[in-house]
């Protein structure tokens, strides 16, 4: 009788460990494949990474940044009065860059999560490969929706947070009662 629990016990393990890799491989596939169509901006593209090396103002406002003096600290000698910084214009281009993105991001990874979770719950029967890629689904989601959160209105989060809850509903309970299972 023992070593019937060992065994469940041994192989109730296995699935949970294959379980857990095939969520993070399924997440790790969804989330290289979006960056590999929509590539995140680079700051560097934007912001002018050499301008933090000038040490003069002359030389930083011919480069095209910013100076920003150092405010006095007390009576000590500072090198230099100080520093040069890329213009706050670099910064609202990068954003609006990652802004974009994210929308692209969003608007692949989410119907890619449903269709992910879909295929988990309803063609892989077997346990440790279904649940593992209904998880790596929600992360995707997670993934896709979490850098588009921080741009998107409270109306905007709530309209999509909605239609995905009940869509995933009524795919559930279509496809249990097309399938016959009973949970």
């Amino acid at each position: 009788m023992e070593i019937n629990h060992a065994k469940s016990f041994g192989s109730i393990a296995k699935n949970f460990v294959l379980g857990v890799a095939i969520f993070i491989l399924t997440l790790f596939v969804a989330m290289y494949g979006i960056k590999t169509i929509y590539e995140e901006p680079k700051y560097d593209d934007f912001c002018n990474q050499t301008l933090y090396q000038i040490t003069t103002q002359s030389d930083c406002i011919t480069s095209g940044g910013k100076w920003v003096e150092y405010a006095p600290v007390g009576e000590k000698i500072i090198a230099s009065e100080g520093r040069c910084e890329a213009p706050a214009e670099c910064y609202t281009q990068f954003d609006d860059a990652n802004e974009i993105h994210s929308k692209k991001v969003f608007i692949l990874a989410v119907p890619l999560a449903i269709l992910i979770i879909a295929l988990g719950t309803f063609v892989f029967h077997l346990n440790p490969v279904g649940v593992g890629m209904m998880f790596g689904g929600v992360g995707t989601l997670v993934y896709g929706a979490g850098g588009y959160w921080i741009y998107a209105d409270n109306l905007f989060k709530f309209i999509i947070s909605l239609v995905g809850l009940v869509v995933l509903i009524f795919l559930t309970y279509w496809f249990n009662k097309r399938f016959g299972k009973k949970n």
